[in-house]
């Protein structure tokens, strides 16, 4: 009699990869708590969590999910616990878990670990380089954004700088990595007290998120806003500065919920135009 397990087992990982398929299309539509609850159910459905990497990748967009809900404490925890599985699984020189590693990197950021951010974003370069698949640029660019990101939140707004010119002089696509430079550009410019600069670049972030596919643009929801609003306060424009602002924190809020550190970035903006003291964002806006 011949076992038709192989097969069942076949068709069952075609099952759980179009379950993934769709975890993903939910998080990039900016449906966060779905996205979460369904990662969960894949993950749960797994009887061998440990030998299989479907639960690890499910685990992963947990991860994304909750991060992008606020909750980078429970996002953090879920990364630490991940690591090993991606080593063991995967390898760790792998894109995935190279990607994991920078996941859990802008995480710590979120949480004002920014020391250990922008250490583990230049280790996730090096060993990045060390590679040549088709993900090693996308992974080097999302790191070193991680570390611009750190270095932006530590006040050396100059060397954000700096890495982010570099970046540009180099490449110019208008696609979500040039968007995310931009972004960490102007952030710097405005620590720097340039906010003409830093509006100039807030425009031309604000027009490559316009130009992006749908699902590509939901995570950089509101902060080519949020930046633009943060150099006319500079200059002293206020009323158009707590218009934006406003726009910018009230979209953040029906996009990422209360607790995302965008969106207390853009209430303490407000704040600070108002004249009421609030709490400065990891980025210096």
């Amino acid at each position: 009699m011949t076992s038709s397990r192989p097969h069942d087992g076949y068709e069952a990982g075609l099952k759980t990869m179009e379950a993934l398929a769709q975890v993903r299309a939910l998080y990039q539509a900016g449906r966060y708590a779905e996205a979460e609850a369904e990662a969960r159910a894949v993950a749960a459905a797994q009887s061998r969590p440990h030998d299989e990497p479907f639960a690890p990748m499910a685990l992963g967009i947990v991860g994304l999910a909750a991060s992008a809900q606020g909750r980078h404490a429970e996002a953090l925890t879920t990364y630490d616990a991940l690591l090993p599985d991606y080593d063991k699984l995967f390898g760790t020189e792998h894109s995935m878990t190279l990607k994991l590693r920078t996941d859990r990197a802008h995480v710590l950021n979120m949480l004002g670990r920014h020391e250990e951010c922008e250490a583990e974003c230049v280790a996730v370069m090096e060993t990045a380089a060390l590679t040549e698949t088709p993900e090693t640029p996308f992974l080097v660019i999302a790191a070193l954004n991680g570390q611009i990101t750190a270095l932006n939140a530590r006040g050396d707004h100059p060397a954000a700088e700096g890495l982010a010119r570099e970046f540009l002089s180099v490449h110019s696509e208008p696609d979500q990595f040039t968007l995310l430079v931009r972004l960490s550009l102007a952030l710097s410019l405005n620590g720097q007290n340039r906010h003409e600069e830093a509006l100039a670049e807030a425009k031309r972030a604000d027009e490559i998120h316009r130009g992006l596919p749908p699902e590509h643009r939901g995570p950089e929801t509101a902060a080519p806003d949020l930046a633009a609003a943060t150099a006319l306060h500079g200059l002293g424009h206020d009323t158009a500065a707590r218009t934006l602002a406003t726009t910018a924190y009230d979209a953040c809020l029906t996009a990422f919920g209360p607790d995302n550190i965008r969106t207390t970035q853009a209430r303490a903006l407000i704040d600070r135009i108002d004249g009421i003291d609030g709490i400065n964002g990891i980025n210096g806006t």
